[in-house]
């Protein structure tokens, strides 16, 4: 299902539907435990069900509006404690993957983060696929 005139409260505070609102509790600053759902890409790119990561935001997704984002193509692969959304996934998309966590602070050139390391494999493979073509 779609939301149409869907918008961001940090950028549109009087918007009518905030699909992206402000948490009730900012997680700037924070480590927090993401439960990974076992079937996702994420779960394949962490290989494991809970990962500790740290945030640096205030705004996620509208509790408000789970019900249509479980009923289209975006799917909910990570929740924090209380099952809150962390991280989802664009289903039928080569690699479509956003979090409430930056994964880049966590990661090092020698130690590179699991999504990180994903999103370079996907990235390669879909030009490999793209280049057998031509």
């Amino acid at each position: 299902m779609r939301v149409t005139d869907a918008a961001h409260e940090e950028t549109a505070p009087d918007a009518a539907k905030l699909v992206i609102s402000k948490l009730e509790c900012s997680l700037v600053g924070s480590t927090q435990t993401v439960k990974i759902r076992p079937g996702t890409l994420t779960y394949q790119a962490y290989g494991t069900e809970t990962a500790a990561e740290q945030f640096r935001c205030s705004y996620g997704l509208n509790p408000k509006y789970n019900r249509q984002i479980k009923a289209g193509p975006l799917k909910v692969a990570g929740v924090g404690p209380d099952g809150e959304a962390r991280i989802v996934e664009l289903s039928g998309h080569f690699f479509f993957l956003a979090t409430l966590f930056l994964p880049q602070l966590s990661s090092s050139q020698g130690m590179p983060h699991p999504l990180i390391s994903s999103y370079v494999k996907a990235a390669a493979s879909f030009e490999s696929s793209h280049m057998d073509k031509n």
